[in-house]
């Protein structure tokens, strides 16, 4: 039998347009694809899984095109498939960060802030903290295997070298950021009534003893019983959020 290089090109052509939207995914994914993560790790990432998913869609790419125009296109569209991808499962995280947001505005520890490393921005306290703690449990449950599954299944979704869909992207991105909003408003409520309450009793007590500083006394109070709510509905918020995350995912699966 011997063995000739005449499906070399073809092979390279669909692995670099593979290791393109993989590339470009894992760019846009939350705590993977940030700068604290080194970029070498990250091109490891992109290139192993490019070698897993090959085998499993390479029957699915076009032939060779005959100009290095039409490869440099059919490259800039799986780049922008990818980081679509990867950036509308970076606004599903997002929606507990802004849960995070409005709780800490109710219970007085909005001007605590820090990195938040899933996100790379300055955020307040609870939003790192519920950022990081979602991210671990994407992983910790097995959820990142729908990403992988995500990954695949857009082969099926966007055939290579067709490039990205803009309508149908555009719509999708403004319909996972309205969901994340109302889910972030549904995750703060018990905080958002809490706030309500308590500042209105601050506000009473303030015009009925006028003399006294209530608004010294009541921010420590505000804080603890934050925490002390935060507390008894974490574990609530959580698993509302997981599955909020597996429904968001599951429109990319074929």
């Amino acid at each position: 039998m011997t063995l000739t290089l005449e499906y070399l090109p073809q092979t390279a052509y669909a692995f670099m347009l593979i290791f393109a939207r993989s590339g470009a995914m894992i760019m846009g994914l939350p705590g993977i694809g940030d700068r604290t993560v080194p970029p070498r790790i990250r091109l490891v990432l992109a290139l192993a899984l490019a070698v897993i998913l090959y085998p499993l869609v390479n029957t699915a790419f076009p032939p060779l095109p005959k100009s290095v125009n039409a490869i440099i296109a059919a490259m800039a569209g799986e780049i922008m498939i990818g980081l679509a991808i990867g950036f509308t499962v970076r606004m599903i995280i997002s929606a507990i960060q802004v849960a995070g947001s409005l709780i800490a505005v109710q219970t007085g520890l909005a001007f605590a802030q820090n990195v938040d490393p899933t996100q790379g921005i300055q955020s307040t306290l609870f939003s790192s903290f519920l950022s990081v703690l979602a991210v671990t449990l994407v992983f910790a449950t097995d959820m990142h295997h729908l990403l992988l599954a995500a990954m695949h299944d857009s082969y099926i979704l966007f055939k290579p070298g067709s490039g990205l869909p803009s309508g149908d992207f555009a719509k999708v991105a403004l319909e996972t950021l309205a969901n994340g909003f109302r889910i972030a408003t549904q995750l703060a409520a018990p905080f958002l009534v809490f706030g309500l309450i308590f500042y209105l009793g601050v506000g009473v007590l303030t015009r009925l003893i006028p003399q006294v500083q209530v608004f010294f006394l009541a921010m420590p109070a505000n804080i603890m019983l934050g925490l002390v709510l935060v507390m008894l509905l974490l574990s609530t918020m959580m698993i509302w959020f997981m599955d909020y995350f597996g429904a968001a995912i599951r429109p990319y699966l074929a």
